[in-house]
């Protein structure tokens, strides 16, 4: 399954590269683009700018991301840069987008540092609505098996678990399906990012000053028996799980703790699930695989538009999609949160185009 899927996305590269060198030679001479970082959204709301905000808006507007750059192959110019080499880029065509600019002969990416950022559903007993994470691991929550919850065996928690395991909260005996299971490192459901590179961006962003929302604050007081949902927006270092399909609940909740922890071996903690951060990493990982970019210079930094469970004594479907003021709070707190990341990278270029910046977490 890997390799057709592997084959599939090597013939789209061929083709982007092919529609690349007809739309626009590049000569050999001509020195290439290197964006120093680039923003990567998922989507935005009618205009970049000017209008009611997306993932994107806040980015463009508040980095002044005002020149638009074309991309080779793609028709709709989906990328802005600013004066000091930071871009922006929204995916309207999804990862197609990202291989057409890793691509495109204008661009150099090895020395690029990436930020995917983007909102999502926040687990309650982490964090808050408004808060923002930035991941060690991003965990891909597609690939499993799935048995009715209404006709499990006796004793399961849920009906989603491993391909290859005989029951939830085990990892596959044969593991041809995901990759190894003897390291972390090559698991393919947990894609492990530049852990020193991460938490140099926390310890850049923690003491950041975050948006609020006074109807944010009143919701909070529902989720009595979760302290940690009844704080204000923080900044905090989490696992983002991505899932094609939209999930909501306890139940669901819990299956994505331990599915969090089942593929990091105990090491990472559920906090922000979305739909593409697993399909973004597996492209970017591909890419790196190819030599267009490093794959040491990625991070991800996920916002809380929502909970992942309805509060106490709510309905499920009144809770399902109620993203109401946390949506905008979350797109401008992941803005907030990024941005001395990148102040700090532009800089001190000089520095950080040959060495990627790094912390240990015991540093205080």
């Amino acid at each position: 399954m890997r390799v057709d899927r592997f084959l599939r996305t090597l013939a789209v590269c061929s083709a982007l590269t092919a529609t690349s060198m007809l739309a626009a030679p590049h000569s050999a001479s001509a020195a290439k683009l290197e964006p120093k970082v680039i923003v990567v959204a998922g989507w935005e709301n009618g205009a970049d700018t000017g209008d009611m905000p997306g993932e994107y808006q806040f980015w463009v507007e508040r980095l002044h991301l005002d020149k638009r750059v074309p991309v080779a192959g793609i028709p709709t110019q989906i990328l802005r840069s600013n004066k000091d080499g930071v871009y922006g880029i929204v995916l309207k065509d999804g990862v197609t987008d990202l291989a057409a600019l890793a691509l495109d002969p204008h661009f150099d990416l090895h020395h690029t540092y990436w930020i995917f950022t983007g909102i999502s559903g926040v687990n309650p007993n982490v964090a808050s609505a408004g808060s923002v994470a930035w991941a060690r691991w991003v965990v891909d929550g597609d690939a499993l098996r799935e048995i009715d919850d209404r006709a499990i065996p006796k004793g399961w928690p849920y009906g989603l678990y491993a391909i290859g395991a005989d029951k939830p909260n085990t990892l596959p005996n044969d593991p041809n399906h995901y990759g190894s299971v003897t390291d972390v490192a090559e698991l393919t459901k947990a894609y492990p990012l530049n852990r020193g590179l991460e938490h140099w961006a926390y310890t850049l962003s923690r003491n950041v000053p975050l948006r609020d929302d006074p109807v944010l604050a009143e919701r909070r007081a529902q989720w009595k028996g979760f302290p940690n949902a009844q704080k204000p927006p923080t900044i905090l270092e989490g696992e983002t799980l991505g899932a094609l399909r939209y999930w909501h609940g306890e139940q669901r909740n819990k299956w994505a703790e331990d599915w969090v922890q089942l593929w990091t071996r105990n090491q990472g903690q559920f906090v922000m699930t979305n739909e593409e951060s697993q399909t973004n990493q597996v492209e970017m990982r591909l890419l790196a695989r190819f030599g267009y970019i490093d794959p040491d210079r990625i991070m991800v930094l996920r916002s809380g538009s929502n909970f992942s469970m309805p509060p106490p004594h709510t309905s499920i479907t009144q809770s399902m999609g109620d993203e109401g003021p946390g949506q905008t709070t979350a797109f401008d707190n992941n803005e907030r949160a990024g941005a001395p990341v990148i102040a700090e990278l532009i800089a001190h270029w000089d520095q950080y185009r040959a060495y990627i910046p790094s912390v240990s977490e015991s540093t205080p």
